[in-house]
């Protein structure tokens, strides 16, 4: 890969992880519009990878706290308590998304990258966002789930194998709806990446490892940490801002960018 394509793509993908905007539609768009080959779903994995690594900075002190309870609370069921209660929630949560992803990580590689597809689901699911926003009665935080909730959640998340549903903002959008605040429904998204990403990013290595044809292993390390970078500075931003600014700005984004997909790129 050009060190131009490898820049853009990654810092695409830092600022647009953890925005409900979709990154993987950003990723498979950015070499339609710039006319550069395909950066292959190995890169995309490694530039989620970095995203990763930003996230898990940004929560390391609620996710010592839920891994410390949780493990404590397997060896002492009575020490049980709201941390631990998380952790069990963010294993229910993220279920769905392993299944779902194995039986179709094929079609997620190939078929499912199609600008028509990332068009209508870019506009879909950002207009429901914008109801879940507007209906939402925000009362609670990501502690108040049960496990019903989390599955639910784990199941919005399993869509987010089609790109241009933004796997952020399909999460965001069911813990809106089952009344979390803005800040707890995109703190529960971010603690569900973690897992996401990391087993797709494991299975991703292995492929690569068994792989015969030869590995740009310095692309990949170079994505990893730009992405890690610009994620950094976006989640700050938009944890810092988004009671303020709700989420209309965002599924104005979505819609305006899946018209003019429609317009230019079908």
């Amino acid at each position: 890969m050009e060190w131009t394509h490898i820049i853009l793509l990654a810092i695409t993908q830092g600022l647009t992880e953890f925005l409900p905007i979709s990154s993987s539609a950003h990723l498979i768009l950015a070499p339609k519009l710039f006319h550069f080959p395909d950066q292959g779903f190995a890169f995309d994995v490694a530039v989620h990878i970095g995203s990763l690594i930003a996230v898990v900075h940004y929560l390391r002190d609620q996710l010592w706290l839920i891994s410390r309870d949780f493990f404590k609370s397997l060896v002492h069921k009575n020490q049980a308590n709201t941390n631990s209660h998380l952790g069990w929630m963010i294993i229910v949560a993220t279920i769905p998304i392993v299944i779902i992803g194995l039986i179709f990580k094929s079609l997620v590689e190939t078929d499912l990258r199609s600008p028509l597809i990332i068009a209508y689901a870019s506009i879909g699911f950002g207009l429901l966002l914008w109801l879940a926003d507007f209906i939402a009665k925000r009362h609670r935080n990501e502690y108040s789930l049960t496990w019903k909730s989390a599955l639910v959640i784990g199941f919005a998340q399993a869509l987010a194998i089609i790109p241009g549903t933004s796997r952020s903002g399909i999460t965001i959008t069911a813990a809106l709806i089952l009344g979390l605040n803005r800040r707890a429904a995109a703190r529960f998204s971010f603690l569900l990446a973690v897992p996401t990403i990391l087993m797709s990013g494991i299975l991703v290595i292995l492929d690569l490892i068994k792989d015969t044809h030869p590995i740009h292993w310095i692309d990949l390390c170079s994505g990893i940490v730009l992405s890690a970078i610009a994620a950094s500075i976006c989640i700050h931003l938009f944890m810092k801002y988004i009671e303020k600014i709700g989420m209309f700005p965002f599924v104005v984004y979505r819609v305006l960018l899946g018209l003019a997909i429609l317009y230019f790129l079908t």
